[in-house]
């Protein structure tokens, strides 16, 4: 009877307070006891009360209290390892390190074979800085913008106070950048002494234009007084291969057989083809890094751990650890991620699953993640941690939204996983894992992002000039590209989200291809005035939004509906779009700036939100027995 049932269901609800867990993992965990009484009857151990070394290591690891936070720390400390610019014991990084050589070297310039006359090349180039680079103005100029707090000029000022030009070019495109935009923001033409104009009143910077003018003047005066005499040697740029063992990089390889090529061939295969390819393969060895971290602590048998852990957190809002295998699977990519969702018995569990285990980043989106840290950020060490936990907290949002919903409502599956004891993984398994991971990452490059680059560059150089198409440089002015037509057509979409200019809404669209079009769109476009909040803006989007073309096909397949793999795809957008706009109106008005229909719709979009996160959970329905 019904009295009977509320009377079950109050009993229930004491039992999982009491046990301060819900009552399926209960019921479960006393099954296995149950289980292991019977196995202790069947046979012996020669010393039934000693600990297993899994068993002593699990009362921490498992811990109700300490197994998220341990968890937390173990994937910082991945993450540090593979993407942040951290002090190590070798200097950077180890991911950085390995970037650094695949961008700056194998496609660029070249790289010193073990850091053979590396030392006397940074040496003569400190010598040639001094004499040639870090003159009195150039030194007063750096004054002004470390005045005006420009990010990167304390570090431009440092490494000429240490003579060190090598930590002087590794700081200069980040402050060369963000002189550029403190410049735009204050509406003032680009030259390195207007840096001083900006702190001066309305009335005199008149003033100190007509001062800039002189000064101007007097330098050029000052270049004909510096010309060497006659006889006079001129000091020249070292050159990388008079010292050590220099190799060269693929550009410089491949550079004498285009010598007397035409322009359009030449651009394509410099700016298209390796511009664009090779700026997505240069974070190979990072992404294999970290797809070898991952592989260890699944070898080892750490990872199951986390799905029993994150079983219980995930089914307090709707989920249960089950979804965790495919957002571990995804971590790699997304396809296989979206596949592994089928060991999910409950066709609704598994269709949220499909839906949010994209969230987590796959491998496509760590160069992503690794451009925009190194170019906004300055190398934070937070910005990539907290892309991954981005991802986690979006997966938790919408199981509790989802769940809100009469399609989606309903207790989650019962899960019931088998811990392996912890040992050492073998070397086979985990070079094999991280190879498949990698091995589809690096396919990808060599036939979407390939011909996608190649797009991108034929609309960057072609377009319209005083009334004629064709290729640019036969233009004599200026002229607006294929694809910046493109992009200006649609950038209005992305305004509210801070990025609303053409090179951006190009790279998300292209995002939706392949993820790692992303870098590739940035490596034959340049970055045009992203802000650090605008550029966060940018990467919470494109880590949220639908993953590339394959994973949606994916979705199409597991959800056998076309109906369904829309309302994915579009639950997808939807979020990251919201998300995005939250991140940078809420950050415009903690930063002192507002745009007041951003801000009302970012508000509505929090209501709407907590609204959901909070009402009560509908039903759900049941199938009742009839009697006879």
């Amino acid at each position: 009877s019904d009295e009977k049932l509320k009377h079950i269901e109050e009993d229930i609800k004491k039992a999982e307070e009491e046990m301060e867990d819900d009552a399926e993992s209960i019921v479960t965990n006393e099954r296995y006891e149950y289980i292991g009484t019977l196995m202790k009857k069947c046979y012996h151990k020669k010393n039934s009360k000693a600990m297993t070394v899994s068993d002593k290591i699990d009362r921490i690891v498992t811990n109700r209290i300490l197994a998220l936070p341990i968890f937390v720390i173990v994937m910082f400390l991945v993450y540090a390892v593979v993407m942040m610019p951290v002090p190590m014991p070798w200097g950077d990084s180890l991911g950085t390190v390995l970037t650094d050589w695949a961008n700056d070297g194998v496609f660029g310039d070249g790289w010193y074979l073990f850091g053979i006359g590396r030392s006397d090349y940074d040496s003569a180039m400190d010598e040639y800085a001094e004499k040639t680079i870090w003159t009195d103005e150039f030194k007063s100029d750096i004054d002004k913008a470390v005045k005006a707090d420009v990010i990167g000029a304390e570090d431009i000022a440092a490494a000429i106070e240490d003579g060190s030009f090598a930590d002087f070019d590794e700081a200069y495109e980040t402050y060369s950048a963000s002189l550029e935009e403190y410049f735009t923001e204050n509406k003032i033409e680009y030259s390195f002494t207007d840096i001083y104009d900006a702190a001066m009143e309305d009335e005199e910077e008149e003033e100190e234009a007509e001062e800039d003018a002189s000064k101007a003047a007097s330098k050029e005066e000052n270049k004909e007084e510096a010309k060497p005499a006659a006889g006079e040697e001129k000091l020249e740029k070292p050159a990388n291969e008079n010292y050590g063992v220099w190799v060269k990089g693929i550009p410089a390889l491949i550079e004498p057989a285009f010598e007397n090529a035409p322009s359009w061939l030449h651009g394509l295969v410099f700016d298209g083809i390796i511009g664009g390819v090779g700026a997505v393969l240069g974070f190979v060895p990072q992404m294999l890094l970290l797809f070898l971290f991952l592989a260890l602590l699944e070898g080892c048998g750490y990872m199951a751990r986390i799905a029993f852990v994150l079983d219980r957190v995930f089914r307090r809002f709707g989920l249960s650890g089950k979804s965790f295998i495919p957002m571990l699977v995804g971590s790699g990519c997304g396809v296989p991620g979206i596949m592994a969702s089928r060991t999910i018995e409950s066709q609704r569990d598994r269709r949220m699953t499909i839906m949010t285990t994209t969230f987590i980043p796959c491998g496509a989106k760590m160069p992503i993640i690794a451009l925009l840290t190194a170019a906004l950020f300055g190398g934070a060490w937070w910005v990539a941690p907290s892309a991954y936990f981005l991802g986690v907290a979006a997966i938790i949002i919408s199981g509790i939204m989802l769940k809100k919903t009469k399609m989606f409502a309903g207790d989650p599956a019962p899960f019931v996983m088998e811990l392996p004891a912890y040992h050492w993984p073998t070397f086979g398994s985990v070079l094999r894992s991280m190879w498949e991971r990698g091995w589809s990452f690096i396919k990808k490059a060599g036939t979407i992002i390939l011909i996608s680059s190649v797009l991108i560059w034929l609309g960057n150089s072609f377009g319209w000039n005083e009334g004629s198409f064709g290729y640019f440089e036969e233009f004599t002015g200026d002229g607006v590209s294929v694809i910046t037509k493109i992009g200006e057509s649609i950038c209005w979409i992305f305004a509210p989200l801070g990025f609303g200019e053409s090179t951006a809404t190009v790279a998300t669209i292209m995002g939706l291809v392949a993820k790692e079009e992303v870098v590739g769109v940035f490596g034959v476009l340049d970055f045009e005035g992203l802000t650090p909040l605008a550029g966060y803006s940018f990467l919470a989007f494109n880590l949220l939004c639908p993953p590339c073309f394959a994973a949606i096909g994916a979705i199409k397949r597991e959800m056998n509906s076309a109906k369904w793999t829309l309302f994915a795809v579009g639950y997808q957008c939807i979020f990251a779009y919201a998300t995005a706009l939250m991140i940078y109106q809420f950050g415009l008005l903690f930063s002192g700036g507002v745009q007041a229909a951003g801000l009302i719709a970012a508000v509505l979009i929090l209501g709407f939100i907590c609204y959901m996160l909070f009402r009560p959970a509908p039903k759900a329905h049941k199938l009742k027995a009839v009697k006879s």
